[in-house]
């Protein structure tokens, strides 16, 4: 039951804000007493469910950026395939000092980022993004997040995406980067998948009115929001990692 509940407050939070999910999910799994790798293989599980879904939902909205997507998903996906071999050859605590690190980074990119862009983004290089979500998958699925995290401060702040367009991709980003991750852990012998089962399904219940209350959400407010999110987490992780 306090997995179910897990997923659904999970993906409430990956529809709204357009992450994997794992940025909030690893914290409450710390908390309730699994270890980080656990953690990790339990939301890098959790994070193949809400992202397919919360693309589906999101799909006639984010169509236009699914091009740079598939691009940087790619790249996502072969950096992720490798997150097994990382988690199995560093510590907990490292990737715990890790996910703070990328959690400072993400608040600063976004507090100095416009909530909504004026014109479109231009034409990106598509080397660049491939390499882009390369580093991002390794980085991310090592965590037990989806790269979102890593992936909206960039095409916010770096590539001028719109900051709710950004979003979208970002949680389209996560069905690469999350799948190469699974089959990368599960090959290492890691995955937990009774209970990333149990919370993957029940998150697809948060991530359905997640992506709801986002489409009725103002531009600047959804900002904040994402801001607060991120600082809120980061008090979290400091929390138990002191």
């Amino acid at each position: 039951m306090e997995l179910a509940i897990f997923g659904i407050i999970t993906g409430f939070i990956s529809g709204f804000f357009g992450v994997g999910g794992g940025m909030i999910l690893v914290p409450l799994l710390l908390m309730s007493g699994f270890v980080m790798k656990e953690a990790v293989a339990i939301s890098v599980m959790q994070m193949v469910f809400s992202s397919i879904y919360g693309s589906f939902l999101n799909a006639k909205k984010a169509k236009e950026v699914l091009k740079d997507g598939t691009i940087i998903g790619i790249g996502g996906f072969i950096g992720g395939l490798q997150s097994g071999f990382i988690v199995s050859n560093v510590s907990n605590e490292f990737l715990q000092y890790l996910f703070i690190l990328i959690l400072v980074f993400s608040i600063v990119r976004i507090f100095y980022s416009p909530a909504s862009q004026e014109a479109q983004p231009k034409s990106q290089n598509r080397f660049i993004l491939l390499i882009i979500g390369f580093f991002i998958g390794i980085v991310a699925m090592s965590i037990g997040v989806g790269g979102s995290i890593l992936l909206t401060p960039i095409l916010v702040g770096f590539l001028k995406y719109d900051l709710k367009m950004a979003t979208a991709l970002g949680l389209f980003f996560v069905i690469f980067s999350s799948i190469a991750g699974f089959i990368s852990q599960s090959l290492q012998g890691l995955m937990l998948y009774q209970e990333g089962a149990i919370v993957g399904i029940a998150s697809l219940i948060g991530v359905y009115f997640g992506i709801k209350a986002k489409n009725l959400t103002k531009a600047t407010s959804y900002k904040k929001f994402i801001l607060l999110l991120n600082i809120v987490i980061l008090i979290a992780m400091l929390y138990k990692t002191i």
